[in-house]
């Protein structure tokens, strides 16, 4: 079974034995160190498996960072606190410009309102996309019209780091090779032109050291133990990612879709 908590336990111990360094997202891109993982979690839903995480990268004296939505299925104020207390740094997963439905000055005072409610927990610095798939807005885009430094923001992953030098991977549909379900939350990364179909084969890549220098690693809160909610999730993920292209094609579908999304994630 792939995308367990044991398995990415493992995934950690591989790296900590090659010799990697880890830094968060604000200490990479202010000062990136020359071999490091940066480990990168977008806490869509399941907050609790994000606190399980956190816990063991803690324990290994692991530092990654932690981006939150505001919607009920991500933002749980308890784990969140929990997740800081382990020395991680937090930031916001935003989407205001899809939920503003394209009203840019809606969405920047929204954006700010929601900014200032996660600083009640850490003083956030970096912030990530959602990729909102099923919006017809890209959240980046709110981004030509205001600067981020302007919030006190100094980078976003998407925005602010060069990919040519940077092996970015991700388990986006929850796999690691799921590229073509990536509407949004992808890059022009590969400087190795590295493929990975599960986390056993980054693990024995580690072993080989045939990884770059520079890793960024995102992953999302889907990784569990529990054997009915691994078996839940492996056959769900499976039907939404068939099913999200198949919408995808179909505006009409498409708009349909996003308001039950954002119905569940409320």
């Amino acid at each position: 079974m792939d995308f367990t908590i044991k398995k990415y336990d493992e995934l950690l111990e591989a790296i900590v034995a090659v010799g990697y360094s880890f830094q968060t997202m604000a200490e990479f891109i202010s000062k990136p160190k020359s071999r490091v993982f940066v480990l990168r979690h977008d806490v869509d839903e399941r907050p609790q498996n994000a606190m399980h995480i956190a816990m063991i990268e803690s324990a290994l004296g692991i530092k990654a960072t932690y981006y939150f939505r505001i919607v009920r299925i991500s933002n749980e104020p308890s784990i969140i606190k929990k997740i800081v207390d382990c020395g991680h740094e937090i930031g916001y997963h935003y989407e205001d410009y899809a939920t503003c439905h394209g009203d840019i000055q809606k969405a920047i005072v929204n954006f700010k309102k929601n900014l200032d409610y996660f600083r009640q927990y850490y003083p956030v610095n970096t912030i990530c996309m959602h990729g909102s798939s099923m919006s017809n807005y890209d959240n980046r885009d709110l981004w030509k019209y205001y600067a981020m430094a302007d919030f006190g923001i100094i980078g976003e992953p998407y925005l602010s780091i060069d990919y040519s030098k940077v092996l970015y991977i991700t388990d986006t549909a929850r796999s690691w090779d799921g590229s073509k379900y990536s509407i949004r939350d992808a890059v022009s990364s590969d400087p190795n032109r590295l493929n990975f179909h599960s986390t056993a084969d980054i693990i024995d890549a580690l072993k080989k050291n045939n990884m770059p220098s520079q890793v960024i690693l995102q992953s999302h809160t889907l990784w569990t133990d529990s054997v009915i909610e691994w078996l839940w999730l492996e056959s769900r993920e499976k039907i939404r990612n068939d099913l999200k292209m198949y919408i995808i094609k179909r505006p009409r579908l498409k708009n349909f879709a996003y308001k039950l999304i954002n119905l569940y994630s409320k």
